[in-house]
């Protein structure tokens, strides 16, 4: 419940949106206001000392110097103070408009040391403040007083970027969850924003599988034969690859599964999660940008933050970039299982022991995922074959084989590759199966109408199409083919560090999904949401900026005067449309160009574009005609 509500003021436009916003949640909560505006009277008094040397010489004389000390501090803390009252009655009279308890507050001083003091001492339940004050300007992502405020106080703070009526808002709530309690905390408040506010709630989780990768592609090159033998990176991605990647999507899934069970049990609410696999505040980013949600919601800090920390990376970033307001939950709520998990489930010593020799970032993840495992079976004492299982549980079939094993796998993999004819894609967490399309995702739990199906003769043919195909060696020895147009996809990327970790996602996302073709397509995915991200950090890079232009064009719908070496009817145009959009689209539209292009075709017209769609649709009847008469073959 939001009882009490403060909010700093100055007069500018997002101190007059935070107004609005204050009111209106008053209004639903029943809470009373508390306004404040920090007056600095003696930075003036000091400023008017330093230049006293400028005065004219009438004015150097010590009387007349102490005379107009005292005028000018007089002046200044009186108009100071009117300044302060005036902006504060503003806000006053709205609330006495609906009938809600209002205190006005105007201390002297530094203004962020005010106003962090007077939170830290009182109870306020929430702070709403304004992302920029009266300095702005232009490139100006956060102001300087409310970063400061942020990283200094544990109240939930709700920072206003939306300038817009909360009631002419559609945007929904969208919440971050990484399992940590503030994450939850986070949660339940949004539930009550949204209950209060007619507005849906969606929740998402992001793990990232590529970390690892680029970071093992990067030190390949600087270790000594002797330390890279010691590494053994060819046991360590194959690691990553068969059995923690998947263990990771199964963990941060679990949490997206806590959030909908809280929800529902305590809120009567049902939950809509989303898992995405990537950089947190990447993800986030570009997920807030393409939901263009009124709210997010994240926690201070993360699950693998220190509690003394004052704000976590992610929700630094967000704080930053993110284009709606954004709540960061300071409280902590832990749910009933993992309360329940604490209170009656004993871990024996060896457990302990074994639990102490997890890396000390994955350690709090790793007892969660125990803890519900332990409670949902029933255990009330946590052995080392308990943790056995729970492993089992959150990781693929024969994981712990693997993990004794993976030296050996490796060399079977390249049999088992070979053997792996077809791969079934999952659409909403990305799990890839192999050669047998499965009855329900063992990550996300979706149906089996949402796998893919991708197959290596499809793939190889695209590749055909695109110019041929080059065979790559990544730095653990694993080799991927690459068609010439993704390759010169990636040569758009600025060269040096970008260029290499791009490069690395979608040989990651490659070799998770056990494709051995790299397709323009597949590349230009990875490419855009890398791109997208760097250019919303670095705005200020004109390389980016351009890259930025092209990534637009190529997610806007088609329509009349869309960028193409060759010119388009708008009759072709709208039968391009008819192809479902994405990855089929920008091939289809591809094709079509290069066939007009390779014929001196400088129009393309309705009937050249069915005929060009027409011969891929046979040339794709015919590969899977002859796929799967050799499947039955076989």
């Amino acid at each position: 419940m939001i009882k009490k509500i403060y909010v700093p003021v100055d007069n500018s436009d997002y101190s007059d949106a935070s107004v609005a916003l204050a009111v209106a949640f008053a209004r639903k909560f029943g809470s009373q206001l508390v306004g404040s505006h920090v007056y600095a009277a003696k930075m003036h008094d000091v400023r008017f000392k330093q230049m006293e040397y400028t005065l004219p010489e009438e004015y150097q004389d010590e009387v007349e110097l102490e005379k107009q000390r005292r005028i000018h501090d007089t002046l200044i803390t009186m108009g100071l103070q009117l300044i302060s009252d005036s902006y504060l009655e503003v806000m006053k009279q709205k609330c006495t408009e609906f009938g809600i308890p209002f205190e006005p507050k105007m201390p002297e001083g530094k203004h962020f040391i005010k106003l962090v003091e007077d939170i830290q001492e009182s109870d306020y339940d929430l702070v709403i403040m304004g992302a920029l004050g009266m300095g702005a300007v232009k490139d100006s992502l956060i102001g300087g007083v409310c970063e400061r405020v942020v990283r200094r106080i544990n109240t939930d703070m709700l920072i206003v970027r939306d300038l817009e009526p909360i009631e002419k808002s559609e945007g929904n709530i969208l919440v971050g969850i990484d399992g940590s309690p503030e994450s939850f905390s986070g949660l339940k408040t949004a539930i009550q924003l949204g209950h209060k506010f007619n507005k849906q709630v969606e929740a998402v989780g992001v793990y990232d599988p590529y970390l690892h990768y680029i970071v093992f592609n990067s030190v390949v090159n600087v270790l000594t034969e002797r330390a890279a033998r010691t590494f053994r990176f060819k046991e360590q991605e194959q690691l990553h690859e068969e059995v923690i990647d998947t263990g990771l999507a199964k963990i941060y899934q679990s949490h997206l599964e806590v959030a909908r069970s809280i929800a529902k049990e305590e809120h009567d609410y049902t939950l809509k999660i989303t898992l995405l696999d990537g950089k947190a505040y990447e993800k986030i980013l570009q997920y807030a940008r393409k939901t263009d949600p009124w709210l997010l919601v994240l926690g201070r800090i993360g699950v693998h933050s220190e509690q003394d920390m004052d704000i976590g990376s992610t929700a630094e970033n967000l704080l930053r970039l993110a284009p709606c307001n954004v709540l960061l939950s300071s409280q902590r709520y832990f749910p009933q299982i993992d309360v329940k998990a604490e209170e009656t489930l004993v871990w024996t010593q060896e457990a302990l022991d074994r639990m102490e020799k997890a890396p000390s970032l994955v350690r709090g993840i790793a007892k969660t995922a125990v803890h519900r495992f332990a409670i949902e079976r029933g255990h009330s004492v946590i052995t080392e074959s308990v943790i056995d299982m729970a492993m089992e549980a959150i990781m693929p079939q024969r994981a712990s084989e693997k993990l004794t094993r993976v030296a050996k796998e490796i060399a079977e993999q390249k049999v088992l590759e070979s053997d792996a004819v077809r791969t079934y894609i999952c659409s909403e967490c990305g799990y890839a199966a192999h050669n047998q399309q499965p009855v329900k995702c063992p990550v996300c739990s979706s149906s089996p109408e949402r796998f893919q199906r991708v197959d290596k003769g499809s793939l190889q043919n695209i590749a055909v199409d695109e110019g041929g195909t080059a065979e790559e060696e990544t730095f653990d020895g694993v080799r991927l083919q690459w068609s010439e147009q993704a390759k010169k996809a990636l040569r758009s990327v600025p060269r040096g560090y970008m260029r290499r970790n791009v490069k690395a996602r979608i040989e990651k996302s490659a070799r998770s999904q056990k494709i051995a073709t790299i397709t323009n397509a597949f590349a230009t995915e990875i490419i855009d949401d890398s791109m997208g991200e760097a250019a919303a950090v670095r705005e200020d890079a004109p390389e980016l900026r351009a890259m930025q232009a092209q990534t637009d064009a190529r997610n806007t719908e088609v329509v009349r005067g869309f960028e193409s070496p060759v010119s388009w009817t708008q009759e072709a145009i709208e039968r391009l449309n008819l192809v479902p959009a994405g990855f089929m689209r920008n091939i289809t539209q591809t094709r079509i160009e290069q066939r007009a292009q390779e014929n001196n075709i400088t129009q393309i017209t309705l009937d050249f574009a069915a005929r060009v769609i027409e011969d891929g649709r046979s040339l794709a009847n015919e590969v899977l005609g002859q796929y799967y008469q050799q499947s039955n073959q076989d």
